[in-house]
């Protein structure tokens, strides 16, 4: 197999896709704008691989091979061979569009481009393009390697021809992927969100302690892990985010952030990536 796959973003999602990508077989490139992001991500990737040979899940030769297979760059022209680029950055409509703009110009024509947003319109990602109809949402899970969870989002333009490919290449990567329309928010964080944000409310509201929401919805609902420390895990910028395209997109009040969350975020604290969040880390 020797069809390459472009990954843009060498953050936890964009590494991800791509150690999940290269142990598929494939040729990986991933981008990123500074070489330390890259160097970050290729130890990401080396740290999540060696779990695999301490749990002899995977040899060490096995995981230099799936390394081997990844190439980093700081440039666009690195796609010029891709038949697949997977875009993984932050949740910005603005960033995100500049990217698919790079992305047409650098790629082949007959490369697709998919959006691993968890919230932001493919349809508007698409028209940033010369080619819609070659553009899709792939929106993976965090941890990727370990999540089998893809949603598969058509835009307006988007052809059968794409949809059948990326489903074809989710199966290809080990992953269950599963259809849903371009919608703010799609299904996961459409009903994810709503429910961190009202934990929140409750921490807001004193209504309880953030040890209690978390263990009740664990003990009670049989959730891994409680919505603040979940929240914690995302990113509290990601979570807010992801609440303002719900907010904006859908009109509906219910989907007003917490204020709590709003002030968490202009502080600084996002959670575990910065030392503080609804926990200390």
């Amino acid at each position: 197999m020797t069809e390459v796959i472009g990954v843009v973003g060498a953050g936890t999602m964009g590494n991800g896709i791509a150690q999940v990508a290269a142990r598929a077989g494939y040729r990986v490139i991933m981008r990123d704008v500074r070489d330390e992001f890259l160097e970050r991500g290729m130890k990401a990737i080396d740290k999540s691989l060696q779990r695999d040979v301490d749990k002899e899940r995977l040899d060490a030769d096995g995981k230099q091979s799936i390394i081997d297979r990844i190439r980093t760059t700081t440039e666009f022209a690195g796609f010029r061979e891709a038949a697949f680029v997977v875009e993984a950055v932050t949740e910005d409509l603005a960033v995100k569009t500049e990217v698919f703009k790079s992305l047409d110009e650098a790629t082949p024509p007959h490369a697709i481009l998919a959006s691993n947003t968890s919230s932001i319109s493919i349809t508007k990602l698409g028209a940033a393009t010369k080619r819609p109809d070659k553009v899709i949402g792939m929106h993976f899970m965090n941890p990727v390697p370990v999540m089998k969870l893809v949603e598969v989002i058509r835009g307006m333009a988007t052809s059968d021809e794409t949809y059948e490919r990326v489903r074809s290449l989710s199966e290809q990567l080990g992953k269950t992927p599963l259809d849903c329309q371009d919608s703010p928010g799609f299904v996961s964080n459409r009903v994810l969100m709503p429910m961190i944000n009202e934990a929140v409310f409750a921490l807001y509201e004193g209504v309880a302690s953030r040890e209690s929401i978390d263990g009740i919805m664990k003990l009670g609902m049989n959730h891994p892990m409680g919505p603040l420390t979940l929240a914690d895990f995302i990113g509290l910028d990601v979570c807010l985010a992801i609440m303002n395209v719900l907010d904006e997109g859908l009109g509906d009040p219910k989907y007003r952030p917490c204020p709590l969350l709003k002030r968490y975020v202009d502080a600084g604290w996002l959670g575990r990536k910065s030392g503080r969040g609804f926990y200390e880390y």
